[in-house]
């Protein structure tokens, strides 16, 4: 193995394994001034890791390929794409080949066969170490600096850099994925921004509102019907999941279907086949699902008022889009998009907002979230004749002199970091970063104040 000279140039070794025995070996072996060796169980983070840090070498064994949910193929086929640089190693048990075969062609370096040796497995990582590429952007390294925005979503908070981190995941396989949140949190961007990150990019994306559908009409549309099946059925029409075929169908409002409706979706989901309303042909579709709910699914599902059985194929992977309240600093980016697509929407050309304005849109409720702000901005940018937005161009709820009120809710279980962390972010908002305002707002000294930016690094 060629030499480094310093710390920051040690080999940096990523090993999967059901074990810590692997991790453990390769310190041994190759030495802790030559090598830093991380572990994971399951392939399930791996994406993650390599989206805060650089890997010379990936290693993954067969039982932690087969351990995690997603869909291991697919993340070596985003991993060589992406981090080129990054050598990728297979230990495969003897049973376990014909997934070894599937990774080679996915983008693994080479694999050995379980057990392996010390010498060989030492040689297999000096070759591997010799052979990577030179060069090669790490585009998941890149991406960190675009995290403003991704896809069509748009924020910095540490709520929406989860939200990212799990779309990335989701993308990354084809199985159902329940999105959940408030009315007006972006589930149907999350949804679109799934397809985009997958492999069905170029295939359609077909989005359903069940909640606007009269319910006589929901399962026509989701699977089509013949001619004559009902009164008013003069042709034969392919339904949504005929249209979404290699693509992504996304189900909003999927607590509002009624029980018939859920039947044949549970059976859909778990044959892959269904017929048209009147017809007696299978149709087969491989379009990817994704659904959402404003409703706790959950509760209704204890309830009754939604199949449980349905319920728990949909809730495969879930993802929570969090409220404007629990994305902190994040109002001001969207004012400033949405103030951007207005201004060119009514060809205008206002400049900013003012800081009062601001002040009381941070400090209002949203209870319809990003929806609701943008609605706001959009009236506020067609009857400003200025240059500037002002509270007078505000809808009245917003005028000064209304009282406006924030609540601030955490699940049970956020570290009291991450709340107190939140608190002072939000008392800053509120009093426009006036730090002696928002110390009393906090009920503590201004001097506690600035030990808490201090020690959570808000500047």
């Amino acid at each position: 193995m060629r030499k480094r000279n310093s710390e920051q140039d040690k080999i940096r070794i990523i090993a999967v394994d059901t074990s810590t025995d692997l991790a453990r070996r390769l310190t041994d072996l190759l030495g802790k001034d030559k090598v830093d060796v991380y572990r994971e169980t399951s392939i399930d983070r791996v994406l993650e890791r390599f989206e805060s840090e650089p890997y010379d070498v990936l290693i993954v064994t067969s039982a932690a390929f087969e351990a995690g949910e997603m869909d291991g193929i697919v993340l070596l086929e985003v991993i060589a794409a992406k981090s080129p640089v990054t050598q990728v190693l297979f230990l495969v048990e003897p049973r376990d080949i014909g997934t070894a075969m599937s990774a080679l062609k996915a983008g693994t370096y080479q694999y050995a066969k379980l057990p392996i040796g010390d010498e060989e497995l030492k040689l297999l990582i000096k070759t591997s170490i010799e052979k990577r590429p030179v060069y090669g952007t790490n585009v998941f390294l890149e991406s960190k600096k675009r995290r403003i925005q991704f896809e069509k979503l748009i924020g910095q908070s540490q709520a929406m850099q989860d939200v990212y981190r799990q779309i990335r995941q989701a993308a990354a396989t084809d199985i159902p994925i329940l999105l959940m949140g408030e009315t007006g949190t972006g589930k149907d961007l999350a949804a679109q921004a799934i397809h985009e990150q997958s492999e069905r990019k170029n295939g359609p994306y077909v989005a359903v509102n069940l909640g606007a559908l009269p319910s006589e009409l929901v399962g026509s549309e989701l699977f089509g019907h013949e001619k004559g099946a009902f009164t008013g059925a003069l042709e034969r029409r392919e339904g949504k999941f005929e249209v979404a075929q290699d693509g992504t169908i996304f189900l909003d409002e999927i607590s509002t279907v009624d029980e018939k409706v859920q039947v044949s979706l549970l059976r859909l989901i778990e044959q892959k086949r269904f017929h048209r309303l009147g017809g007696k042909r299978t149709i087969s579709t491989n379009a990817r699902l994704i659904a959402a709910s404003n409703q706790n699914l959950p509760d209704l599902a204890e309830q009754g008022i939604f199949r449980r059985d349905l319920y728990y194929r949909l809730d495969v992977f879930r993802i929570v889009m969090p409220s404007i309240r629990e994305r902190g600093g994040d109002i001001v980016l969207l004012i400033d998009e949405f103030l951007k697509r207005f201004n060119e929407s009514f060809q205008k050309n206002i400049l900013g907002i003012a800081p009062e304005c601001i002040s009381l849109l941070e400090s209002y409720d949203w209870p319809g979230n990003v929806r609701e702000l943008k609605n706001v901005i959009q009236r506020a940018v067609l009857v400003c004749e200025g240059e500037v937005l002002l509270p007078s161009h505000l809808p009245p709820r917003f005028r000064p002199g209304k009282r406006v009120t924030t609540k601030v809710s955490f699940e049970l279980g956020t570290p009291l970091d991450e709340v107190e962390r939140e608190m002072v972010v939000r008392a800053l908002a509120a009093t426009q970063n006036n730090r002696k305002r928002a110390a009393d707002l906090l009920g503590i000294s201004r001097r506690a104040l600035y030990n808490k930016l201090k020690k959570h690094n808000i500047k």
